[in-house]
């Protein structure tokens, strides 16, 4: 296929907002395969492997690692020009091997996702050094059985695995976690990000520069919005490389550099505008009590799910195409957890994810585009009815035929 059909830069935001970045259409078999050589890279010569979400939160837990660790800093230099750093960031080629050359950290990187979180776990124990540190972050699996053969290989090759997060944890996950050998620490989610945890747990004394980045970086992943500057760390954290990221903060804490900044201002440009066209598309819903609001794009689900509650959404579906949807309430609807764990899913009481189990093939994913989610939409609403319908039934737990 032409590269020029795939590219998404030169594309008018209406056609942007509607179709997934060029990363989608990779195939899992070379995606797996690059994901391994950069694993291995990164892996290569390291003592301690951290595992993390790739958002501010979990790249604020490998920034106090390394710390921690007192490994060595990578400071990137500053661009010579916003613009053409700006242009570079948008049209980074997915295949690029510059990315698998080996680093001389000791604590590598794997960012890693909900999804994918065993294949990092896997990775670690195929490529990483017997008797390494290992730490996984800001991730939860939604069941055990996702992550027993990958930890029981990875506890062959170490003895040392810690795990921090502050999601919503299955009871018997969490038991099976921790009787699996993993010093496991799971924060109150409504008071605490991962970061917080991380700071807590680590045996280090952390310089106040690394306290206020886990307080602003709670301001953001709790979306409590009092700092302006979570905003800054999340769309850095968003539109940067993990990599990049980290040394970032690690050098100038929550208070970006001004090449940073303006790198910022140049992409929120774009931001602003497929917000816009986001929330243009929203629909409510009546679903028993609560208004659910419902929309489709490539945007910022945060903002866009702001922008529908402040138009009387208790609860907010946003509908990405590469077939996710993110899943955000209000003091009124407090449940978006529940919601997620019957459509492939999981997080938060007021903040969850999910990728329903509906794509059979390329078909399907031409319908979800021109249709702009109508089948993902329909499927979580009916998730919402199902978990309201089981409370006038007096059964709020959901069983494994529901899911």
């Amino acid at each position: 296929m032409d590269d020029a059909i795939l590219a998404s830069r030169d594309l008018p935001l209406a056609r942007k907002s509607v179709l997934p970045g060029a990363g989608f259409f990779l195939p899992d078999d070379l995606e797996d395969d690059l994901e391994d050589k950069r694993a291995q890279a990164a892996l290569d010569g390291a003592d301690v492997a951290v595992i993390a979400d790739s958002d501010a939160d979990g790249l604020a837990c490998v920034a106090l690692i390394r710390e921690a660790y007192d490994d060595v800093q990578l400071v990137p230099e500053p661009p010579a020009d916003d613009d053409e750093a700006a242009e570079d960031a948008e049209t980074a080629d997915p295949l690029d091997v510059d990315t698998l050359e080996p680093t001389p950290h000791r604590v590598a990187l794997l960012p890693a996702s909900p999804h994918n979180v065993e294949e990092a776990i896997e990775r670690v124990a195929e490529y990483g050094q017997s008797d390494m540190d290992v730490y996984v972050c800001d991730l939860c699996p939604d069941r055990y059985e996702y992550v027993a053969a990958e930890l029981e290989a990875l506890f062959d090759v170490t003895e040392r695995v810690s795990w921090y997060d502050h999601h919503q944890w299955d009871d018997a996950v969490f038991e099976a976690v921790e009787d699996a050998g993993v010093d496991l620490v799971v924060g109150d989610s409504d008071s605490e990000c991962t970061a917080d945890v991380a700071l807590r747990s680590l045996e280090a004394d952390f310089d106040e520069q690394f306290e206020t980045l886990a307080a602003v970086t709670r301001d953001h992943d709790l979306w409590l919005r009092e700092d302006p500057r979570s905003d800054d760390l999340a769309d850095y954290a968003y539109w940067t490389e993990p990599a990049e990221y980290v040394e970032v903060v690690r050098e100038y804490g929550v208070d970006l550099p001004e090449w940073v900044e303006a790198f910022l201002i140049e992409r929120r440009v774009e931001k602003e505008a497929l917000i816009e066209r986001a929330v243009g598309r929203a629909e409510f819903h009546e679903v028993g009590p609560y208004t659910v609001g419902c929309t489709y794009g490539r945007c910022s689900q945060n903002e866009v799910a702001e922008a529908m509650r402040e138009q009387g959404a208790d609860a907010s579906v946003v509908v990405k195409p590469a077939g996710s949807a993110s899943i955000r309430g209000t003091d009124a609807f407090d449940r978006c957890h529940e919601v997620a764990g019957r459509v492939n899913g999981g997080g938060h009481p007021k903040a969850a994810g999910c990728k329903p189990d509906i794509y059979d093939d390329m078909l399907d994913f031409a319908h979800h585009w021109t249709s702009r989610g109508a089948v993902t939409k329909r499927v979580i609403l009916e998730a919402f009815e199902t978990v309201l319908e089981q409370d006038e039934a007096g059964d709020g737990e959901p069983d494994d035929g529901d899911e």
